[in-house]
């Protein structure tokens, strides 16, 4: 029995002298094994620890070749800036300098008008004037022939007197004291043929004119084929019945009347 317990004791340490070693490789084996698994897991580990360090090391160097480009870009947004104040400078000059071009253009152009107004007013007070001398000479014209007028008068009564006058009936004296004023005419420069005149006109054609007519608005009479227009105001002895001659003296035409020796008025002929 004692023999049985030792060879049972002997055969339990062979048991576990084998176990011990067959442990021993079995751990030997799986540390073998291990360290790949612990490389590959190092090696994740040490690509996560370098990629940091490369991001933490690339990202100053992207910011430091950034901020190149970002002074750029600002330089570019500050020269543009400046050169839209330039020009907003420059629109503003030219606007000032169209505003003075228009205020002196306006200023030229109300100049003009105060000289234009000034060259009117200034011709209006010379035609005023110049109508004031006419007028002054028209008047004193009219008061030489109304002058001339009444001494032609006063001279057909005295010759009149002193040759006993023409004798007039009371019906004669009517007709001529009905008888409208003349209208008179402007002296032409038409002349009659010297033949013609001589056959009808001058001294010796003593011819009875009759009643005057009107004419395109002016006094007519009618003689030798021609008519006459009055320049002178009608003698006031004169009566339209009495005799008449024509004759071309000091360069126009005169009507003579035989009871006034001297005494004419101008007419001027019509052609």
């Amino acid at each position: 029995m004692k023999s049985f317990g030792t060879i049972s004791t002997t055969a339990l340490f062979l048991l576990l002298g084998l176990a011990v070693p067959a442990h021993a490789r079995q751990e030997k084996q799986e540390e073998n094994t291990k360290p790949p698994k612990q490389e590959q897991q190092a090696k994740p580990q040490k690509q996560e620890q370098t990629k940091p360090e490369k991001q933490a090391q690339a990202k100053p160097e992207r910011q430091q070749q950034a901020k190149p480009q970002q002074q750029q870009k600002q330089q570019q947004q500050e020269a543009k800036s400046e050169k839209q104040q330039q020009e907003k400078s420059q629109e503003e000059a030219k606007g000032q300098q169209q505003k003075q071009q228009q205020a002196k253009s306006d200023k030229q152009q109300q100049q003009k008008t105060q000289q234009q107004a000034r060259g009117q007013q200034e011709q209006q007070q010379q035609q005023a004037k110049s109508n004031k001398q006419q007028q002054q000479q028209d008047k004193s014209a009219k008061q030489e022939q109304q002058q001339q007028v009444k001494s032609n008068k006063q001279q057909h009564q005295q010759t009149a007197s002193s040759h006993g006058g023409p004798q007039r009936t009371e019906k004669a004296m009517a007709t001529q004291r009905s008888q409208p004023e003349l209208r008179l005419s402007e002296r032409g420069s038409d002349r009659i043929p010297d033949d013609r005149f001589r056959s009808h006109f001058g001294r010796g054609h003593n011819f009875h004119m009759g009643n005057p007519v009107m004419v395109g608005g002016y006094s007519r009479f009618q003689y030798g084929g021609y008519w006459f227009g009055f320049v002178d105001p009608w003698p006031a002895d004169w009566y339209y019945t009495d005799d008449f001659y024509i004759d071309y003296v000091d360069g126009g035409y005169y009507m003579y009347n035989p009871y006034y020796p001297g005494a004419r008025f101008a007419i001027t002929v019509v052609i």
